[in-house]
């Protein structure tokens, strides 16, 4: 019996988890229709084969029509979910994890022209920033109306065989009756804390009458809004000692802050450069003031931190969510005390902005997590060992070098600066950003493992891969900045790598033209903000960096906002000339009938990178495939060789931004789907 208090069974009523590890609820947007079929399926079972005790399913699942989600949510409220959920139950029950799903009645979270272009409710017609829609205030009848429909979706999920369920009741409708922000009701249900709390009860009355007492009701909360006139800290102490005495809930699970702008989404969320496990000590003070079981996730993305919170018993269960999505294997890991193996979460928050942005939630340095059906999380031994010569030490070089070791080939990997990492090191050379690194020292260190060689200061001619007599060779030798995009003056500008390399020092009075929208443009005008300068970030776009997204881009704005930083959207930079000493950029609009002429004593250009593929083009005629991949066996797997040059000896691929700009997760995509197959 191992002695780790992370490993230590707990029991809450009838139920007995196997340790004190889980995944908060979270919605990846994997649904087809509302429906979690096999892909949500395969996602949550991978994680319960892989040790954990619970896995909370479908983050805000709709309980209501008039609860449109407002991304790819579950919809609770359709009979035909319960068979899906039971499929997704009894196979992670056959593995030993406990499955839970949250419910939720968005109120006003959401938009009215989503699903039925029904009204949004709330408590008050106060709108959220975040969503935009004007509530109707609710009525008697919604309320009746809402209460039922918690009520059967409670049934549903207890028909489908989970094991409880929870209530999300931060910046949704539950809480929007808690808050005197956002509750503007007279009595019964306004006003006095007994009043702004009577909806919950009730709702939870309902549903305790339909699922009965062997069923888990949970709720995770908000017990501090952290805004003036919200919950404060004191009311949340108050509504988590009566949510217990209730005795209608069974858990608490905390957390601490807002959702209903960016920035407070942010701070209840944190990501990449921001504090670790920011509320744990909040929670701690819930459990001693409850003395009730507390749950809690925000940024446990370590292993240590998670231990740490069990073993000081400021938690009963604690949540690694965003980490689980990094590596799913995290529990067997440290049952096998294999924890330096564990991937680590770099909260580069990929996978929640690409929700907010309606994407599926994607790990930026895992990309097979979202796409178990095609994608493994182990890689099994290829049958014959083949030597294979990856050029290129950057993210997509370092995952087929990974790949290809635990396929257990003979590898070499050739780079032509003296480390690893390629653009990521240049990234991580903001403070905030450094975090990233994880992903390179993570797949070195695999590396070194699995017995993979690396030539650093090694510029790789074809001669050179030749000599090796390789069988396959991957060109991952990425990209260099574009910033030859004007009319005139292309000489006189400067790229962002510039800047951020420190091999340009920042001006005065400088102009970083955002033709690309990703993060080199932020980091780039943060050099110059902090040094001093005067900074103005223009964009074609009508909206700023829109490849960095919204809660990644929090703390830039956080950073910039408070130096010498001008945001000017939909003008564009045509061309720039000298004249005494200083830079003149003709500014237009791609909306036509504007120019201008403006003066700065530097000018930075951000428009991506072009493919460095001198390498791959002097390899591609000696290949056996000339370069050709067969694309529909490359997605539907296992990837099948083309032989279209019988005399060529090997077969030759790129990847990553040698083929094109993207990000860190293309570059890695690309090569563990290539060389899965290898």
């Amino acid at each position: 019996m191992s002695t780790d208090p992370l490993l230590q069974p707990f029991t809450l009523k009838h139920l007995t988890f196997r340790n004190r590890i889980m995944t908060t609820s979270h919605e990846p947007a994997y649904a087809e229709d509302g429906m979690p079929k096999q892909q949500y399926r395969a996602y949550h079972v991978e994680r319960a084969k892989a040790g954990i005790a619970l896995t909370m399913t479908a983050g805000s699942a709709a309980v209501s029509k008039d609860s449109p989600p407002a991304f790819n949510n579950i919809l609770a409220y359709k009979d035909e979910v319960v068979g899906w959920l039971r499929d997704l139950a009894d196979e992670c029950h056959e593995h030993g994890a406990k499955v839970m799903i949250q419910l939720t009645h968005l109120g006003r979270r959401t938009r009215w022209d989503n699903g039925d272009w029904l009204p949004v409710v709330s408590p008050s017609h106060k709108r959220e920033a975040a969503h935009r829609a004007f509530p109707k205030k609710i009525e008697d009848w919604d309320i009746d109306r809402i209460v039922r429909d918690f009520a059967d979706a409670a049934e549903r999920m207890k028909a489908a065989g989970l094991d409880g369920l929870e209530i999300e009741s931060y910046g949704h409708l539950m809480d929007q009756f808690w808050s005197p922000l956002t509750n503007t009701l007279d009595g019964p249900y306004g006003g006095s804390l007994d009043n702004r709390m009577r909806f919950t009860f009730e709702v939870y009355r309902a549903m305790r009458e339909r699922v009965g007492d062997d069923f888990l009701l949970g709720i995770r909360y908000t017990a501090d809004e952290r805004l003036a006139g919200g919950i404060t800290k004191e009311e949340g102490i108050e509504i988590s000692k009566r949510l217990k005495d209730s005795g209608l809930i069974d858990f608490l699970n905390v957390i601490r802050g807002h959702l209903d702008t960016d920035a407070g989404l942010t701070d209840v969320i944190p990501v990449m450069g921001m504090q670790s496990a920011p509320h744990l000590d909040f929670a701690g003070e819930i459990r001693r003031a409850t003395d009730f079981p507390t749950f809690h996730a925000a940024r446990i993305q370590d292993v240590a931190t998670a231990r740490f919170a069990i073993e000081s018993g400021k938690v009963d269960m604690i949540g690694m969510t965003r980490a689980h999505m990094t590596d799913p294997h995290i529990v067997r890991k440290i049952i096998e005390r294999r924890e330096e193996d564990i991937r680590p979460c770099v909260g580069a928050n990929y996978c929640l902005d690409r929700i907010y942005q309606g994407g599926a939630a994607y790990c930026i340095h895992n990309p097979a997590t979202g796409r178990e059906l095609s994608l493994p999380q182990t890689i099994a031994r290829a049958p014959v060992s083949k030597k294979i010569v990856i050029v290129g030490a950057g993210p997509a070089g370092l995952e087929a070098a990974r790949v290809a070791g635990e396929r257990g080939h003979d590898v070499v990997v050739y780079e032509a600066m003296n480390d690893p990492g390629g653009q990521i090191r240049l990234a991580a050379q903001s403070t905030r950003r450094k975090e990233l690194m994880g992903i390179v020292d993570w797949r070195v260190a695999q590396c070194e493992k699995l017995g993979v060689r690396f030539a650093f200061n090694a510029w790789a001619e074809k001669d050179d891969v030749l000599a090796e007599q390789p069988a396959v060779v991957i060109v991952a030798t990425g990209g260099m900045p574009h910033t030859e995009v004007l009319s005139q003056g292309n000489e006189l500008v400067i790229s962002a790598w510039d800047l951020i390399s420190g091999d340009v020092k920042p001006g005065k009075n400088v102009l970083v033209f955002d033709d690309a929208g990703d993060h080199a443009a932020l980091q780039a005008a943060e050099v110059v903000a902090q040094a001093g300068g005067m900074v103005e970030i223009m964009t074609p776009d009508r909206i700023f960096s829109p490849e960095v997204m919204s809660m990644t881009l929090v703390p830039y704005m956080r950073a910039l906002q408070k130096l010498n930083t001008r945001f000017t959207v939909t003008y564009r930079l045509e061309a720039v000339r000298r004249e005494d000493g200083m830079l003149v950029a003709t500014v237009g609009s791609d909306y036509g009938g504007i120019s201008r002429e403006q003066r700065y004593d530097q000018i930075v250009v951000n428009h991506g990178t072009v493919p460095m593929d001198d390498l791959y083009f002097d390899l591609k005629p000696l290949s056996a495939n000339t370069g050709v991949v067969d694309y529909d066996s490359l997605i539907a797997a296992p990837r099948k060789d083309v032989i279209n040059n019988p005399e060529g000896t090997f077969q030759l691929f790129r990847i990553g931004d040698a083929v094109s700009a993207r990000n860190i997760h293309a570059a890695i995509l690309d090569a563990l789907r290539l060389v899965k197959d290898v």
